[in-house]
């Protein structure tokens, strides 16, 4: 029975502040077996893609709000990925079956529920693409801003965060919908790579603003029917004194306040009430039932070239702790992807 030495990056301890790479230390495990224990139902995988996410600094705090448990300290980091199927004592899953789901930062992992996984059927497609326009991600963009939104053609739609993961897909649905788009982003790069590459209508670095509201008013002078929110904090201020009356806002993230030990307070919350503002947040995994609607739609638009997707790709596990780090500096563009293993 064959054994390998397991890579695995570990969560130290529970994190106050930014976290650092040091919080999340490269160890090699005791050998693991390829083959699952005589009458196990799980499914032992070799991850292939890890993907790095805002939404896993909240599972690196133990008070910290967060719709995953925490990290435990001592065990690896778990996270979304791709991987291929080792061993299975599970009636769905085969030996050599691609999946994306729920996995381990490790070379391989035992997955004890693999109900949480989701068989990878088209492979025309990079396999990457399942951690993101394929995966949470895409389901992220695709559910909360047509389903939330309700969008229509012509209206003027604002995206905070929009060369990440999800923002770069709103802009682009919401273009494709007919909607006039206007993204921020914290490097003049990535504001070129909005304009240029995802087809938004304009684009601004909001840390070269000294007054938010201001360059709202200067991007839509008519206001804001549809606010795609990835921030909050200041830019959700300045958004809410800017949008027009029945305007829709999905929240999906609200980045900068990840890593505060105390979370901002938001004013202008009357604007609720006197533009009749309609605001849902929204977690992703409520909505996977939509996922075979959501890949109608968007595999066709990936294979016409219809859409650009962009990925920040990193080779090897010992790159995962800097690259999910780099999240909450903007060091990624696109998609932070890890390169584990190539099949």
């Amino acid at each position: 029975m064959e054994e390998v030495r397991n890579q695995q990056v570990i969560f130290k301890d529970y994190v106050n502040g930014f976290p650092k790479e040091s919080d999340m230390p490269l160890k090699t495990s005791t050998t693991i077996s390829l083959k699952l224990p005589q009458g196990s139902n799980g499914v032992l995988v070799k991850n292939l893609y890890l993907s790095c996410d805002p939404y896993m600094r909240g599972r690196m705090s133990k008070t910290q709000g967060s719709y995953f448990e925490p990290f435990t300290p001592g065990s690896p980091i778990t996270g979304l990925g791709v991987a291929k199927v080792v061993d299975s004592g599970h009636s769905n899953f085969k030996k050599g079956d691609l999946v994306w789901g729920g996995t381990g930062w490790e070379q391989y992992t035992i997955i004890t529920t693999p109900q949480t996984l989701f068989k990878i059927q088209d492979t025309d497609v990079p396999l990457s693409y399942y951690t993101g326009i394929l995966g949470m991600p895409g389901m992220t963009a695709y559910y909360g801003f047509y389903e939330i939104c309700a969008p229509k053609k012509g209206e003027y739609v604002f995206v905070s965060s929009a060369s990440g993961a999800v923002g770069q897909l709103v802009g682009q649905f919401a273009k494709l919908t007919g909607c006039y788009v206007v993204g921020t982003a914290g490097t003049n790069e990535k504001v070129e790579l909005l304009k240029n590459k995802f087809g938004y209508d304009e684009a601004f670095n909001y840390k070269e603003e000294q007054d938010l509201d201001a360059a709202l008013k200067r991007y839509f002078p008519e206001g804001i029917d549809i606010y795609f929110e990835n921030v909050g904090g200041k830019m959700l201020e300045a958004v809410l004194l800017n949008m027009r009356v029945n305007g829709r806002i999905s929240a999906c993230g609200m980045i900068s306040q990840y890593n505060l030990n105390q979370e901002e307070g938001v004013r202008n919350l009357s604007s609720i009430i006197m533009k009749r503002l309609h605001i849902k947040g929204f977690i992703v995994s409520d909505h996977f039932n939509l996922l075979p609607k959501y890949m109608e739609m968007v595999i066709p638009l990936i294979k016409e070239r219809k859409i650009c997707y962009i990925e920040d790709i990193v080779e090897g596990l010992e790159s995962a702790p800097a690259a999910l780090v780099g999240l909450f500096s903007g060091k990624n563009v696109g998609k932070q992807v890890v390169v584990v293993a190539r099949e």
